[in-house]
């Protein structure tokens, strides 16, 4: 199989879909990689690197849309990208459809069959593609809430870990599942008080398990999710319903109570955000404030440290692309159930539950749709 690594073009993403390893590993099972020159400079990777490993360089994004099988990449295509997939030319990326009508809009159109990452499931459950960037978003969340706590960024002026005879900052926690978990070790290995607030009784006692009494848990009712913004510096919002659109946890009515110069770092801005004031930004401007309150809302955070999470993903989704590159795209996804769990769009139709309700659309089955 021709398997295409373009270079990432969303504002400030850094990541690249294949390491020189990964697609060295596919060229000794007699596949064939070409890649975007460049495309690796964001995680240190040179050209010379990639044609080392038996990949061919090609210059521009052109030429891999248009001769691969399969296009590897981390991000959703952006309008330009899109315009290029093909009937059958299988992408397998992030999408996050939820919350994007026009990208969906356009994969349907395109005929292309696309395959999401963040809905790919495990034998013993989980999300594994999503788990990797999960842990980075969540460690990154309380680095960038301390950034912006400063004053000279807009903040409190706390410091998370306070100072001898002053209280440490208080970091609320919306969601125990992968990026709650690494939030809130981050955040108390950095001193802070730490509240983690969910709906699933179970995920906040294994956090109390891991982290013991250093850690306060609770019913994420909507009084209780009240009370503590008020309390908090900052808050991470780490709500995930997997394919769907996150779960509005804080509301606008809310901010108002909260202290001014807090923070609100929205992890799930993916997947349309968490808090009801939440839109989209990006690294390049990633902040803005609502009724004082300070607002990160990056869509890529991770794209922030491409080297650490380039090298995460790839570990998880190199077996992925590997089955794909072997036996074929319809074939890999008849065969694996958890792989299918990812089919999003297939040659013009919705094949993901949450996608199609999000989006009010028709819902077809992956086997149906793979069978046309």
């Amino acid at each position: 199989m021709l398997i295409g690594v373009p270079k990432e073009t969303k504002v400030h993403e850094y990541r690249v879909g294949l390491t020189p390893e990964s697609a060295g590993v596919l060229v000794a099972r007699g596949h064939r990689v070409v890649v975007e020159r460049g495309a690796g400079e964001g995680i240190g990777a040179r050209d010379e690197d990639y044609a080392g490993a038996g990949a061919e360089i090609a210059d521009g994004s052109a030429p891999v849309f248009a001769r691969a099988e399969l296009i590897v990449k981390v991000k959703e295509p952006l309008a330009p990208e899109r315009a290029r997939l093909r009937p059958g030319q299988a992408l397998f990326t992030y999408l996050h459809l939820a919350p994007d009508r026009e990208q969906a809009r356009d994969l349907m159109r395109s005929g292309a069959i696309a395959i999401a990452y963040e809905t790919v499931t495990a034998p013993g459950g989980g999300l594994p593609l999503l788990a990797p960037m999960s842990v980075v978003a969540g460690r990154m969340a309380v680095q960038i809430a301390a950034h912006y706590l400063e004053r000279p960024h807009g903040g409190r002026g706390v410091l998370l870990s306070g100072a001898p005879g002053v209280a440490a900052g208080r970091v609320v926690v919306l969601g125990a599942g992968t990026v709650g978990a690494n939030a809130t070790g981050l955040a108390l290995g950095m001193g802070a008080q730490v509240a983690v607030l969910d709906r699933n009784e179970g995920a906040l006692q294994r956090l109390a398990v891991e982290f013991g009494p250093r850690v306060e848990t609770a019913i994420a009712t909507r009084e209780a999710i009240a009370a503590a913004l008020e309390r908090a510096d900052a808050v991470i919002g780490a709500a995930l319903v997997a394919g769907a659109l996150a779960p509005r946890l804080v509301t606008r009515a809310m901010l108002p109570a909260m202290k001014p110069g807090a923070v609100l770092v929205d992890v799930s801005i993916d997947q349309g955000g968490c808090f009801e004031t939440s839109r989209p930004t990006t690294h390049a401007d990633p902040v803005y404030l609502v009724d004082g309150v300070i607002h990160y809302c990056v869509a890529n955070m991770p794209g922030a440290v491409p080297r650490t999470s380039t090298y995460a993903l790839n570990r998880a989704t190199l077996p992925f692309v590997t089955a794909i590159a072997d036996l074929g795209v319809r074939e890999a996804l008849l065969r694996d159930a958890h792989l299918r769990n990812g089919l999003t769009v297939c040659r013009g139709a919705v094949t993901r539950r949450e996608v199609a309700q999000a989006l009010g659309t028709a819902y077809t089955d992956p086997l149906a749709a793979l069978a046309r």
